[in-house]
């Protein structure tokens, strides 16, 4: 007998239960859902709605469900649709019909968006916490490796020369927005929706302030009708999931160019490569490779849902129930991959050989050639235009900047002097950009100091 079922005649064709039920994918929400059952019915007590005694029944009931839950698993039934369902079913087995009153003053509508609204909050919390280990990860690295020099790219063409250091706290600052966007979002998810009822509330005199508090939300949606149909904060999530995954990607393609032979700037530790089933030699990249590859479900997600809002009039629609599964494929395919890459930066090998090596057959150092021009007086333009001669000077003779003799720059401008070798050697042009926020070991040890301040008082806030 469905728990609905007063007004139908005849039984649900199976098919249509099994295409209508969420229990596959929503039972990962019977810990919060008993949860939020506990303090709805501890306030249906204290409000005199239900009996004291059956109050106590209900409860009780609950916490030897949680216990099993937490223990073994609950058998969960696809006749009985949803996680709510399944809980109540079992609940009615355990204590008899007085678990009936339990849903007393709430809907199923109310109580799936409480279920994803504390689903998510702890979700967020751990993928923070996260993305902070992985920035420290990051710190970590870049202080141990403060005089590593790699080339710089724009276009993947060698640009400038900087510190690995400065490269790898790009990251720790994007992952920082991350973080940033989470924590904002939080304030969004950390909004109770119990007490709409279906879309219009309950003729019941129950305490929505009480039932917060005891599950700890900030905040009370103030109408009903936007309490079971709000589903922004899950479209939120989802965004800020989609940024800090294509973060990761980007993280991931460099990391599969500096792996390859032709790059060979690092070696990733065996643990987080594989090999090929045919080829010996082979160390592939493919937690890197897969991270980047499921960056592409992550946005699918986020536009899946996004459809999914686009056309609803208020309030619950039964097209809602796609609001789960892609978030919960989010978590899941976001918390390994922060997980995976906090091992995978703290283990990899610096080849500072290959690193060396690089820097003897480019043209990085080709701007200050320009700038050493324009301290002397000439227009950064011009300037701009002898230095490119030289470099196709360079180029015919089969050398670099600096294996020029003086007297061709000598021909190319009087402006230069024996110096010019001093100002092109790749430390010195590194260590030449201490600009705020730039290469050189000064400005990124006051910047590395800077990062270990941010994490410092992010974990102050977390404790506090």
């Amino acid at each position: 007998m469905k728990l609905w079922g007063g007004r139908f005649t005849e039984a649900t064709d199976k098919l249509v239960e099994a295409y209508t039920a969420s229990i596959t994918f929503d039972e990962r929400l019977a810990e919060v859902d008993i949860l939020g059952s506990l303090a709805h019915v501890n306030m249906l007590g204290k409000q005199g709605i239900i009996s004291a005694d059956d109050a106590t029944s209900i409860t009780d009931g609950l916490s030897k469900i949680l216990e099993r839950l937490r223990a073994e698993g609950l058998p969960f039934d696809v006749a009985d649709e949803d996680v709510h369902m399944n809980v109540e079913r079992l609940l009615y087995e355990e204590i008899g019909p007085v678990a009936g009153k339990l849903h007393t003053g709430r809907s199923r509508n109310d109580q799936v968006a409480l279920d994803m609204h504390l689903y998510l909050r702890d979700a967020t919390i751990l993928i923070v916490d996260k993305v902070r280990d992985l920035q420290r990860a990051l710190v970590d690295v870049a202080e141990a490796n403060m005089d590593v020099i790699i080339p710089g790219y724009t276009h993947l063409q060698r640009a400038q020369p900087i510190l690995l250091s400065h490269h790898l706290l790009a990251y720790f600052w994007m992952l920082d927005r991350d973080a940033s966007r989470f924590s904002d979002a939080l304030l969004r998810i950390d909004m109770m929706p119990l007490g709409a009822g279906a879309l219009a509330g309950t003729t019941f005199p129950i305490d929505r302030e009480e039932v917060a508090k005891a599950l700890g939300f900030g905040q009370i949606y103030e109408n009903s009708l936007d309490a079971v149909s709000d589903r922004d904060y899950l479209l939120e999530f989802l965004s800020a999931s989609s940024i800090l995954m294509m973060h990761l990607s980007r993280f991931s393609e460099e990391l599969i160019l500096w792996t390859s032979e032709e790059f060979g700037f690092v070696e990733l530790a065996d643990a987080y490569t594989t090999g090929s089933s045919i080829m010996p030699q082979k160390k592939n990249p493919d937690v890197a490779e897969l991270v980047r590859g499921k960056t592409g479900r992550v946005y699918g997600h986020l536009m899946g849902l996004l459809t999914v809002m686009k056309g609803l009039p208020l309030a619950y629609n039964k097209d809602l129930q796609e609001d789960k599964e892609g978030v919960f494929d989010v978590i899941d395919t976001l918390v390994p991959a922060l997980t995976l890459f906090d091992g995978m930066v703290r283990t990899m090998k610096i080849r500072e050989n290959r690193l060396r090596d690089a820097f003897a057959r480019d043209f990085s150092n080709a701007t200050d050639v320009a700038d050493y021009l324009a301290k002397r007086g000439m227009p950064f333009r011009e300037a701009h235009a002898v230095v490119g001669r030289l470099v196709l000077a360079c180029i015919e003779a089969g050398t670099n900047l600096a294996g020029l003799p003086i007297t061709v720059y000598r021909d190319a401008s009087s402006l230069f002097g024996d110096d010019i070798y001093e100002a092109i050697n790749t430390r010195a042009v590194v260590g030449a950009r201490t600009s705020r926020g730039g290469t050189a070991p000064a400005a990124v040890s006051v910047q590395l100091a800077a990062a270990k301040e941010r994490l410092s008082a992010k974990n102050e806030r977390a404790r506090g």
